[in-house]
């Protein structure tokens, strides 16, 4: 498949933007207009480094500013470089002062040290976890310790690349559509985000893209 075809498949068309557009007027003028504004949205693709190094940064990133979660994962990527393991194998027991040292909490340290065992059994491969689908995918991935729902729908967005996940867990995109929903007169936000079906993760993006647009 040419890389065109790839990247259409991951962008919104025309068309879809105006349906979002619609569906916004539904119950928020204010999410209409940001959504306009905006325009068509693209799902990031975060395959480039591999999905256990993508599981990784995301536990290090949780409940952390992303400048501050970038600081740290340089770090790793340092202490992994100078030392004898690559990631994900650098995550292990004889390695967990190098990884108190880059930053990361005790939790972090035995979450990453049980992806490094889950891609050790051969349940981490991104072709096998492809063929699933999305519900299914994250009940897989939190059967690993301290992969929770928001990293499963991080991994459903980012690397899977499925349309229609909605990350209920996170807080930016959580806090940010019930702020346009209150315009609703008392909709419920997980009801209003299934206006959006089947392209909830595009929504999620929009919510991401007005929490960077309302900081500058």
């Amino acid at each position: 498949m040419r890389a065109e075809s790839r990247r259409e498949k991951r962008t919104l068309s025309r068309a879809q933007h105006r349906w979002f557009m619609r569906q916004a007027a539904e119950f928020s003028p204010s999410l209409y207009r940001r959504i306009a504004e905006i325009g068509p949205v693209t799902l990031p693709d975060r395959r480039r480094r591999g999905f256990c190094n993508f599981l990784a940064r995301a536990v290090v990133g949780q409940q952390l500013s992303t400048a501050v979660a970038r600081r740290i994962w340089r770090r790793i990527e340092s202490a992994s470089r100078n030392s004898a393991k690559s990631m994900p194998a650098f995550f292990c027991e004889e390695n967990k002062e190098l990884l108190r040292r880059c930053g990361i909490s005790n939790n972090k340290i035995r979450t990453l040290c049980a992806i490094r065992r889950a891609w050790e059994d051969g349940n981490l491969s991104p072709r096998r976890l492809r063929r699933v689908g999305a519900e299914d995918r994250s009940r897989q991935l939190q059967g690993i310790w301290g992969i929770g729902p928001w990293t499963a729908d991080m991994a459903n967005i980012f690397y899977f690349l499925e349309p229609d996940v909605w990350p209920q867990g996170d807080l930016a995109v959580r806090k940010t559509f019930a702020r346009f929903v209150v315009e609703s007169n008392g909709m419920d936000p997980l009801e209003a985000a299934k206006l959006f079906v089947p392209h909830r993760s595009f929504l999620a993006i929009y919510m991401w893209r007005v929490v960077a647009r309302d900081k500058l």
